[in-house]
């Protein structure tokens, strides 16, 4: 049996609708794009690496949206290189002592299912500090607002190492993420208020 994390705050931090939130990601994706001063599409073409992390804000989409979208523009161009990416978030509704994985398969939103990567899941349990918390997980905003942008800029082909991050100090914080920092297509997306 797959256990899948249903999306907890869709028609409420982004929309609810599939088409709707399609065409609201792909706009602001759009906009972000014709806004970058950079060519992200160049570089990526040119050889030179993917992004290894962003930092993207995680309020709803009608506050944060268009800063969001301006960071998932300029990864779209490594769609197919960026086969993992670790979201890490603040707990907003669960007290959470540790770094906090899922114990699901699968993380959902209006757009689909995304699955999630049991390797790095394994490889992150071994940290002191990091535990597996559903309850942390189950309405939590931080993680789940990344998740259409990713989907529509990276299309299929990816895993997600979903981890929501309570009281934890910088050294547990970094052990654990550096067991799947700089793996090759693996992008870090930290989640900020």
């Amino acid at each position: 049996m797959i256990i899948v994390r249903p999306a907890a705050v869709a028609g409420t931090f982004y929309p609810g609708d599939p088409r709707t939130l399609a065409a609201t990601v792909d706009r602001l994706l759009v906009a972000a794009a014709l806004d970058t001063d950079t060519d992200s599409e160049a570089d990526a073409d040119s050889g030179n690496i993917a992004p290894v992390a962003v930092i993207v804000p995680h309020a709803g989409y009608v506050y944060s949206g268009p800063v969001a979208a301006s960071a998932y523009a300029r990864i779209a161009p490594w769609k197919g290189t960026i086969t993992r990416v670790v979201v890490i978030g603040p707990a907003h509704r669960a007290y959470v002592t540790g770094l906090a994985l899922s114990s699901a398969d699968a993380f959902a939103t209006p757009l689909g299912e995304i699955p999630v990567d049991r390797v790095a899941h394994e490889v992150l349990l071994r940290h002191p500090g990091v535990g597996v918390d559903d309850h942390a997980h189950a309405a939590e905003h931080s993680l789940e607002v990344h998740l259409p942008f990713l989907q529509r800029a990276l299309g299929d082909g990816w895993s997600l190492v979903p981890i929501v991050a309570g009281a934890a100090d910088t050294g547990t914080v970094a052990d654990a993420l550096g067991a799947v920092w700089g793996a090759d297509g693996t992008l870090v997306v930290v989640s900020s208020d």
